[in-house]
């Protein structure tokens, strides 16, 4: 039983959840000052995204009892960030978000230590990611979920079974607004559906068609992507467009406005212009609040088990009054991302073009004319014939090789497959593991060189 006269901590709705037991609670949960001082030392949480969202989430958990703290955001702070993102002043313009908000939390909330990083989320190494019990998402970006999502279940690591390794699960919790609505979820890789699991929730990004903005403009977007899309590439020839310097953002706009004074349309604005060419997604103050909470309570849940989780995806309107669903969705489990993929052992001396013949033969591919991809790098392509040519000589070196000589790791392989007698295209997920490689020992299930 938990001793209810321990000294409390400053919030007291914190201790009554972590100081006592309950009829709600997770099947580890072990209340008392122990837990909750471990959390405060051991745990350790990203949050990805200094924005709206972002803003919020680092106040939140901060004031949730959590201490040790990071945040990574690429952008810094702009006039138009002001109304929503209230960690900002007006003297904060043009410093990184990451810095500024991490500073402003730090001052209000004693005790707690946070980590700015303003980069990329893709300059990180790998490992950068692993050292966190749980990352928080407060994206804006479908591409951006997607890359975290992707090194999260990276980290994941299955038995001989198919059975997901807890030990290997690294935890997300991601929040998400527009305008009115917004949705908050749990993501425990191997357990629960990751992102592209249920990438099909996200409706495809609206495109405009290029006749249209050529010829019959008849709006401030399409004025807007005429001069990023069309009158940029003219201009500039082969420099590439960066969205996040203010002189090409400024440039596009004086073009739009040219464009649209041609044809008497209204309504092209800097920030309007930002929206579009960097694709924002409207926010509004009250509905990043509640999002940030749903998301704080689900990591204290997930940490302390002091209550059970999300079942797995909640989503918020407060359009017209106020609605709140969950839905439980189910995992794709030959999902290429979170998924375990086929196991397969080789020696370290079999070649990329033995490997690619084995897979014909392999009982559950049978996949022919294979290309093979290790991470961002293609091992070998079937076609177009120019990269084709190009990939040629990787068939006769090892694959242990051309895999940086790993001790396992994931590949994906494409071709035709035969399904239900009818051949079919194919895309699979490998675990390869490499037999005789340092750490590795023999399996039962080597199909051998």
């Amino acid at each position: 039983m938990a001793d209810l006269d321990v000294p409390q901590s400053k919030s007291r709705d914190l201790d009554k959840l972590l100081l006592r037991p309950g009829n709600l609670v997770g099947p580890d949960f072990d209340p008392g000052t122990e837990l909750r001082d471990d959390m405060r030392e051991y745990v350790r949480i990203l949050v990805v995204g200094a924005g709206g969202l972002g803003c919020e989430l680092l106040k939140d958990l901060a004031l949730s009892g959590f201490s040790n703290l990071d945040v990574i955001d690429m952008d810094r702070i702009e006039v138009t960030n002001l109304n929503r993102q209230f960690l900002f002043r007006l003297e904060d313009v043009g410093k990184p978000k990451a810095e500024v908000a991490a500073k402003r939390v730090m001052e209000r909330v004693s005790g707690v230590k946070i980590v700015p990083h303003f980069s990329r989320i893709e300059d990180k190494e790998i490992e950068f990611y692993n050292d966190f019990s749980i990352i928080a998402l407060g994206l804006d970006s479908i591409e951006a979920r997607r890359y975290i999502n992707g090194v999260a279940c990276g980290f994941l690591e299955y038995d001989e079974d198919d059975t997901p390794r807890r030990e290997t699960m690294k935890p997300m919790v991601d929040g998400g607004t527009e305008g009115f609505k917004g949705h908050a979820r749990v993501i425990v890789p191997g357990v629960t559906p990751c992102f592209e699991c249920t990438i099909w929730l996200f409706p495809p990004q609206v495109k405009f068609p290029l006749c249209t903005l050529a010829e019959t403009p008849r709006n401030a977007a399409h004025c807007i992507e005429y001069a990023h899309l069309i009158k940029w590439p003219e201009v500039h020839g082969g420099k590439s467009f960066d969205p996040d310097e203010p002189e090409h953002m400024k440039w596009v706009y004086d073009e739009a406005i040219k464009r649209a004074e041609l044809f008497g349309i209204p309504g092209v604005t800097y920030s309007l212009t930002q929206g579009v060419v960097k694709n924002i997604i409207p926010a509004i103050a009250s509905t990043n609040a509640i999002i940030s909470a749903a998301c704080t309570l689900e990591t204290l849940k997930i940490v302390s088990g002091c209550s059970k989780t999300l079942a797995n995806y909640l989503t918020y309107n407060g359009g017209e009054g106020l609605h709140t669903k969950v839905t439980e969705f189910v995992r794709d489990k030959e999902c290429l991302v979170c998924g375990p993929g086929i196991l397969i052992e080789l020696d370290t001396s079999i070649t990329l073009q033995k490997f690619i013949e084995m897979l014909e033969e392999h009982p559950k591919l049978l996949l022919s004319k294979a290309s093979v991809k290790h991470g961002k790098n293609s091992l070998y392509m079937q076609a177009p014939p120019v990269l084709e040519e190009m990939h040629r000589p990787n068939l006769s070196k090892p694959l242990y090789d051309l895999m940086g000589r790993v001790q396992k790791d994931t590949i994906h392989v494409f071709g035709t497959a035969l399904k239900n007698e009818e051949k079919q295209s194919s895309l699979t997920k490998l675990r390869v593991v490499f037999k005789g490689a340092d750490g590795v020992a023999d399996m039962d299930t080597a199909i051998g060189a």
